[in-house]
């Protein structure tokens, strides 16, 4: 079994890296890419895991970071109310373990806990079925499709938006 907690700055270095491997590996479910955050100083990372308004869970197994969802507030006034979870991703030797869904329930839980978070959104790329089952288990619903939403080299990726009322 995974052990989640929310990262710290002393988390920076194997964030970063799971955070590679994740661009890497699945760039089709990132709109950042491998080439523009493996030139990044490890700051930027320790930064991330020190904002106020995001909270980076991960996943431990035998002690080695395994996945991570990414829970972030909205800072405006009249988007409050709102979260997004980014930034999704289990390595895949730690699939089909609970892991996912472990990560999305203590992102769903922060989120509660705040308070004032009444909804959060997510995008996922149409082809990632196992992704999609587990957000809809987890009470998101579809709300719009955004075509050719990413582009890698010569491939267009579809992506659905989703929502989760929590209140």
């Amino acid at each position: 079994m995974s052990e989640i907690k929310i990262l710290t700055i002393e988390h920076a270095d194997i964030y970063r890296s799971l955070r590679l491997k994740a661009l890497k590996n699945n760039p089709e479910a990132f709109s950042s890419s491998y080439e523009e955050e493996v030139v990044l100083p490890l700051s930027v990372f320790e930064k991330r895991l020190q904002s106020t308004e995001t909270f980076i869970f991960g996943a431990f197994s035998d002690n080695r970071l395994v996945g991570t969802v990414t829970l972030v507030k909205e800072s405006k006034r009249k988007l409050q109310h709102r979260a997004t979870i980014y930034a999704m991703y289990v390595s895949e030797e730690s699939r089909q373990k609970g892991i996912g869904k472990a990560l999305m329930v203590n992102a769903l839980e922060k989120a509660r806990n705040l308070k004032t978070i009444e909804q959060i959104y997510l995008t996922v790329v149409t082809e990632n079925n196992t992704a999609k089952s587990l957000y809809k288990l987890l009470g998101f619903q579809v709300y719009a499709l955004e075509r050719k939403a990413l582009k890698i080299d010569d491939n267009y990726y579809d992506e659905e938006h989703m929502v989760c009322f929590i209140t």
